[in-house]
């Protein structure tokens, strides 16, 4: 019975190949079929996205100089992360928040592509590799219920659902929670995005206990400052989880 659900799987699979050829993620262009988490995306959309493979910090992901003297799983840090530690314990990107990284992130988050989540949570399940740990807890950023009601889905969960299961770890969707609506923190600097954030997230009391001293990984679509970040680490450490890391689909670059 299993193996004939799998041959229909197949046959209807190659079927719906053929009436809806692939298409570039970028730009729409007709591409070869991707399968898996392979993504599908024309040459010139994959040259505009910048993967972070390389050498990068291992607190918050951003792509370092490649005379740096390590690689992405080395233990690297930036600047900003040598001057102002982040509460988490190590961090990873995708991509760069740039070119078709950023145009791709838009579209899950403001353009109703909730169908892109599996390919891009592919990409963030290979970055997130070197972070997973024994009994790590997978959980995505929040979104206010008013949010999630204009937009219908939370493009975090959508990126955190596949990735907890490509690792074989437990998801928990709704570990933390929005206790009010925050305004974009489109256009404000570190400081402003962290007193837009203070007291706007927490755990959810009935999970609290299925994480006590265990560790969690925090997924999101994209990190600029890291405010959400740090509040959402603030709150994990309140509730006694074990060590915080933090895991992204595109990093923001100051130089970019």
């Amino acid at each position: 019975m299993v193996a004939q659900h799998r041959v229909l799987h197949r046959t209807m699979k190659a079927a719906l190949h053929l009436l809806y050829p692939a298409q570039c993620l970028g730009c729409g262009a007709p591409v070869a079929a991707s399968d898996g988490a392979s993504v599908a995306l024309c040459p010139d959309c994959w040259r505009e996205t910048d993967f972070i493979t390389g050498a990068a910090c291992d607190c918050c992901g951003v792509p370092l100089p490649d005379d740096s003297g390590g690689g992405v799983n080395d233990a690297l840090q930036c600047d900003d992360c040598l001057q102002n530690a982040p509460l988490w314990r190590q961090g990873r990107a995708a991509v760069v928040y740039d070119g078709t990284g950023r145009q791709l992130v838009l579209a899950l988050k403001h353009g109703d592509r909730p169908d892109m989540a599996p390919h891009l949570a592919g990409w963030l399940a290979r970055a997130a590799a070197p972070l997973i740990r024994p009994g790590m807890v997978v959980a995505p950023v929040p979104l206010h219920l008013l949010r999630l009601f204009r937009r219908r889905y939370n493009q975090a969960a959508l990126l955190s659902r596949p990735l907890a299961r490509a690792h074989g770890l437990t998801h928990i969707p709704d570990l933390l929670v929005r206790r009010r609506h925050t305004p974009a923190q489109d256009h404000r600097d570190r400081v402003a995005r962290m007193a837009n954030l203070q007291d706007a997230l927490a755990v959810n009391p009935r999970r609290a206990e299925a994480i006590r001293g265990r560790p969690v990984l925090l997924v999101d679509d994209v990190m600029a400052s890291g405010a959400t970040m740090t509040h959402a680490t603030e709150a994990l450490q309140r509730a006694d989880a074990g060590p915080v890391f933090v895991a992204v689909l595109a990093r923001a670059v100051k130089d970019h």
